[in-house]
C-alpha cells in the first residue's frame, strides 16, 4: 500500500503523552500514513520505548532526535523531519495533542494544490487530562462528555466532515495543520533563526506561505486534536523576542527564508 500522509509529531520530554498519541493513531479510520517523532531532545527512555513498541503499531514509525538538548530547536527538527518524509502530504501535531480517529482521513481528503490546511484543538482540562494519563487509555472524547468536563473550546470537538460550521478563517496553529510537502520545500522549510517557543514554527511559516501565494483553508471540526493540559512553559520575554524577529523578517520579505532546509540538505 502506498502511503499518502506523513504525521510529524513535535515532541519534548513527555513519554506518557506520546504513548496516548500513538495509541490514538493506531485507531485511525485510515491507515495510509506514516509517523515521524521529531524529538527536540535526546531521551533514552523515549528511544527505548519506540524501539520496543514499534512492532505493535499498524503504521511505520520513524524517530529522530537531537544529540543533546540545546534548548528550543523545534524548527531544526521539523526541517530534518521533512527530509525524512516519504509522502506528498504532511500534517503537523505537537506531542501533547491526541488526534481524533478521523484525523488522517480529514487531511488526506482535504489537502489540495494551492493551499494549506489550518485545524483547531479542544483544550482538555487539568482534571480530565490527569484521568486520561492515569488510566493510560483514551476514552470516547465526545462533545457531551467534554461538556461535562473541565475542558475549554469544546465546540472544536464537534466532528462534522461536510460543510464548515464556522465562517471564521483563523490563523495557523502549529499543533494542527497540514500542507503538500512541495510548498514547504519551495519556501526553504522552517526558519531556524527562531530559537524561542511561541511564534517561529507557525506564525512565521504562515506569513511566508501566504506571501508565496497559497490560501489558508480552515479544517475546523474535520481534523480535530485534543490538547492535553500542561502549565505554560514559555515566557512573554521569549515571545517578544520572536515577534521582534518576525517583524524584521517581514520587512526584508524573505519569503524563502535564508536559514532553512536547503542548508541541511547540503550537509
Amino acid at each position: 500500500m502506498q502511503l499518502q500522509l506523513t504525521i510529524i509529531i513535535s515532541y519534548y520530554k513527555a513519554p506518557d503523552n506520546l504513548k496516548l498519541i500513538l495509541l490514538a493513531l493506531n485507531e485511525q479510520s485510515s491507515n495510509d500514513f506514516e509517523v515521524i517523532i521529531s524529538e527536540d531532545d535526546h531521551n533514552e527512555e523515549t528511544k527505548a520505548f519506540v524501539e520496543l513498541s514499534r512492532p505493535f503499531y499498524r503504521y511505520p514509525i520513524h524517530h529522530i532526535f537531537q544529540e543533546r538538548d540545546d534548548g528550543f530547536r523545534k524548527n531544526i527538527m521539523l526541517n530534518r523531519s521533512l527530509l525524512l518524509c516519504k509522502t506528498a502530504l504532511v500534517a503537523f501535531i505537537d506531542g501533547d495533542c491526541i488526534p481524533h480517529r478521523n484525523f488522517v482521513s480529514a487531511y488526506i481528503k482535504n489537502t489540495k494544490d494551492g493551499c494549506f490546511l489550518s485545524g483547531r484543538s479542544v483544550m482538555l482540562g487539568e482534571n480530565i487530562s490527569a484521568t486520561i494519563k492515569k488510566n493510560k487509555a483514551i476514552p470516547k472524547l465526545s462533545f457531551i462528555s467534554l461538556l461535562l468536563s473541565d475542558s475549554k473550546k469544546i465546540k472544536e470537538a464537534i466532528y462534522w466532515p461536510f460543510l464548515s460550521l464556522s465562517i471564521k478563517n483563523r490563523g495557523l496553529v502549529g499543533r494542527n495543520w497540514g500542507i503538500k510537502k512541495k510548498y514547504l520545500m519551495e519556501v526553504n522549510g522552517f526558519d531556524e533563526d527562531y530559537v524561542y517557543a511561541g511564534v517561529g514554527e507557525d506564525v512565521d511559516i504562515e506569513w511566508r506561505l501566504l506571501a508565496y501565494g497559497l490560501k489558508r483553508v480552515p479544517i475546523k471540526n474535520k481534523a480535530i486534536v485534543y490538547h492535553i493540559y500542561h502549565p505554560r512553559t514559555y515566557s512573554q520575554t521569549d515571545i517578544k523576542k520572536n515577534y521582534d524577529l518576525l517583524h524584521e523578517k517581514r520587512i526584508t520579505r524573505h519569503v524563502k527564508c535564508l536559514n532553512g532546509i536547503e542548508k541541511i540538505g547540503k550537509l
